[in-house]
């Protein structure tokens, strides 16, 4: 597995339709001493599970298809409502990867094809909980609310809940699960 950062933000978005999971968004703080969860670092087997109601392909991604693969796409979204789909990885978690100031930032820099940011309100912040609203003007515009929390130093739990603009619901709910300090055999 390839790792790239997760965005959750935007797994909230696009379920079923374009998953692009990295294992976490934790990563060093760039200035003030930022909250760091308290996890263990190494591999880690990530299980998520998606439900979406009342999906569309937005105006601006259907524009990018061929009509195959709209047709396509929007058969793979129709299969999946309301239905839990599950999807497990494993990740490499390293020590510097462990600080929230990341999955502020990523949240807020969202749409990467566009200067429009996201704002994200974070509702609370502590070494083993993290609680965040995210509102993006768009297109199309979202709210997300989103907490990951660690039950353990090798456990943790995240739910997100987000609403699209004339486009439906996702929940999603990530449980990670530490393996071994060691990292063989997984992409850092």
């Amino acid at each position: 597995m390839h790792r790239t950062r997760w965005k959750l933000a935007h797994m909230i978005t696009l379920i079923g339709v374009m998953l692009t999971f990295n294992p976490f968004l934790f990563s060093p703080a760039s200035e003030a001493q930022a909250e760091s969860f308290n996890v263990k670092p190494g591999a880690w087997e990530m299980t998520v599970t998606t439900i979406t109601s009342g999906m569309k392909l937005s105006p601006e991604l259907s524009a990018k298809m061929t009509p195959a693969q709209r047709a396509q796409m929007e058969q793979m979204i129709k299969s999946r409502e309301g239905k839990p789909h599950t999807m497990t990885t494993q990740s490499c978690i390293t020590k510097d990867d462990l600080s929230q100031d990341r999955i502020i930032k990523e949240m807020q820099d969202e749409d990467e094809d566009t200067a429009v940011q996201c704002k994200v309100k974070v509702l609370s912040k502590s070494s083993t909980k993290l609680v965040l609203d995210q509102l993006c003007p768009g297109p199309p515009s979202s709210t997300t609310h989103f907490t990951v929390e660690t039950k353990t130093t090798d456990s943790f739990v995240a739910v997100g809940e987000r609403s699209e603009g004339g486009s439906g619901k996702a929940h999603i709910d990530i449980k990670g699960k530490w393996l071994r300090t060691g990292c063989d055999g997984l992409e850092e």
